[in-house]
Formats: C-alpha cells, sequence, structure tokens
C-alpha cells in the first residue's frame, strides 16, 4: 500500500496497488475495487453519486476507497483516470455504448447480416483494448515460465475450453511434455496428479469463474507448480494463486461474450515461446546479430506446423 502523503502516479500504479490489498479491504471496499478495475476508462467522466450507485456503496465509501490509497478524497483519485482520457479512451468500452443506443433506440429488427457487423466490430474493438492494456511485464513473466519448465498443463472449463484446447494444440508443436486437463466425466481430480513439482500450468477463467479450474489452480500451487492466469481481473480469485496474470476483457454484443480477444492473447502466448525456444536453441557464434537473423529465418517451420 502507498503510504498517505504518496498517491499512486498512474492508473496501472493504482490497480496493482489495489490488488495487493484487495483481500485485507472491507465488503464494500472490495466492491469498489472490482468495478474501479472494469470501468476504469469511465471514472474520469461520472460523478461521486453515479459511480457509487453503480458499486451499490453510499458515497462515503467512495471518500473512504479513496484516502485508503492516499488521495485526499474522490476528486484527486478521479484526475488519475481523467488525464489523458480523450486519447486512451478503450475501443471496446466505446463500443459497448454504441450498441446499447442501438438497442434501446428500438432497433428490433436488425437484418442476419447486421448482426454479423455488430459481432465483428465488437471482436475488432476487443483486440484493439488487449493492444492497449496488455501488461508486458506479466506476458514477458508468463514466456519466461513456460520456457523454463519441461512440462505444461492447460486448465480452462466452459466458455473458456476451446481456448483450452487451442494452446494444447499449438504447445503439442514444443518439445515440452503438454498436458490438457480437460475435467471429462470429472476426472480432474486425478488428471491433478500428474502434476510435479516445476510445472506450469495455464489457467484460463472469467466471471463467473469455473469452479474445477480453480480448484486445479489451488491444486497444483500446492504441488509446487506454477500458475499461469488468463482471466479478466487482477481481484480475481485465479489470480491470486498466479506467478503472472494476464489480463483480457472480451467484448459482449447482445449479451454474448466474444472470445476474439483470448483466442488472439493465447496465440501471441505460443508465438513469443516459439520464437524465444527458437533463439534459445541457436549455436551461439561471434555474430550474435546475423544468428538472430538465422533464427528469425528458421522459426516459421514450427510456427507452419502449428498453423495446420
Amino acid at each position: 500500500m502507498n503510504p498517505p502523503h504518496t498517491p499512486p502516479a498512474s492508473v496501472e500504479q493504482f490497480l496493482q496497488c489495489i490488488s495487493q490489498e484487495y483481500e485485507g479491504l472491507s465488503k464494500q471496499l472490495k466492491a469498489i475495487s472490482r468495478h474501479v478495475e472494469a470501468h476504469r476508462d469511465h471514472l474520469g467522466l461520472q460523478g461521486i453519486q453515479s459511480v457509487a450507485e453503480q458499486c451499490g456503496v453510499q458515497p462515503s465509501a467512495m471518500v473512504r476507497f479513496a484516502k485508503h490509497f492516499g488521495f485526499s478524497g474522490f476528486s484527486e483519485m478521479q484526475r488519475l483516470f481523467r488525464e489523458g482520457l480523450a486519447e486512451q479512451i478503450a475501443p471496446g468500452r466505446a463500443y459497448n455504448l454504441r450498441l446499447r443506443d442501438v438497442i434501446e433506440a428500438g432497433s428490433t429488427s436488425l437484418q442476419s447480416p447486421q448482426i454479423a457487423d455488430e459481432f465483428i466490430k465488437g471482436s475488432i474493438a476487443g483486440m484493439q483494448q488487449l493492444r492497449q492494456e496488455l501488461d508486458q511485464q506479466a506476458f514477458a513473466r508468463a514466456v519466461e515460465l513456460l520456457a523454463d519448465t519441461q512440462a505444461i498443463w492447460i486448465a480452462g472449463s466452459r466458455r473458456s475450453f476451446p481456448v483450452a484446447v487451442y494452446l494444447d494444440y499449438a504447445l503439442q508443436h514444443t518439445e515440452k511434455r503438454i498436458g490438457l486437463l480437460n475435467a471429462l466425466g470429472s476426472m480432474q481430480q486425478g488428471q491433478i496428479r500428474s502434476v510435479r513439482a516445476g510445472d506450469v500450468l495455464i489457467a484460463i477463467s472469467f466471471n463467473p469463474y469455473a469452479e474445477e479450474t480453480l480448484q486445479v489452480a489451488q491444486q497444483a500451487t500446492q504441488r509446487g507448480a506454477r500458475v499461469i492466469a488468463i482471466t479478466d481481473s487482477r481481484m480475481g480469485p485465479l489470480a491470486r494463486t498466479a506467478e503472472a496474470t494476464l489480463i483480457v476483457q472480451d467484448s459482449a454484443t447482445f449479451g454474448f461474450r466474444a472470445l476474439t480477444a483470448t483466442m488472439g492473447l493465447a496465440q501471441s502466448l505460443f508465438v513469443a515461446l516459439a520464437y524465444r525456444l527458437e533463439i534459445s536453441s541457436q549455436p551461439t557464434s561471434t555474430g550474435r546479430h546475423r544468428g538472430a537473423l538465422r533464427a528469425v529465418a528458421q522459426l516459421p517451420p514450427l510456427l507452419k506446423a502449428a498453423n495446420s
């Protein structure tokens, strides 16, 4: 936690502080924490009463929350979110507002091609938002964990299952041992017994979090494995067991959440790992730069296999 006289200097630093303090906060302050993370692109524009209503708390709780993290009050905290807001409004948030306007205007006669167009625009917005907000340090740490282990396990249920299956397929093209904890027939308790200390588990889950994935992540940690979480909140239960947390929030269209950004993140993770492994496998030479160029030239065969 920052000392009272030193409030966070950036939104990202503020969110990290919230994440570190989250478990010790009251129920009301936890609710505000989750709202701040999910709606940070709007906080610079909304009044304290409006934000408090959305969080289900009194305005005094908003002030208490701000002071807990070193601000003089809600206005000073809000100023942090307002700075540079015009240039950095997340496309996903802006898209959701446009879609809400369409529905509230009574557009109930959308044709099938129009619905497809809305879904595609939502997916594009989600990808743009991921590009803006991806934690590069956490992503680099995730690639490092995957490169340094001999065995990679993947867990994802319900909506996250297609992403887990893709990662299982793609990672099979590396020399590492790969296992999908698919919970088929509720057999995840037996599958988890194969996890060893030093292994890495990629756990994928979003609110409402799949209980089987949370259990697998917790048990993997107890067995000495390290967890990479792909999830939607630093304050979520999956992030608390993770050594690296990758946050992604796909846009929702007509109440249905896409998987576009999440799948894009998964593919990026595999490609970055493949590049890292190819670079590491190159023989050392006096021409370090030439060696790197050869590694880049030899990378496509591995990626070509993963795309077949």
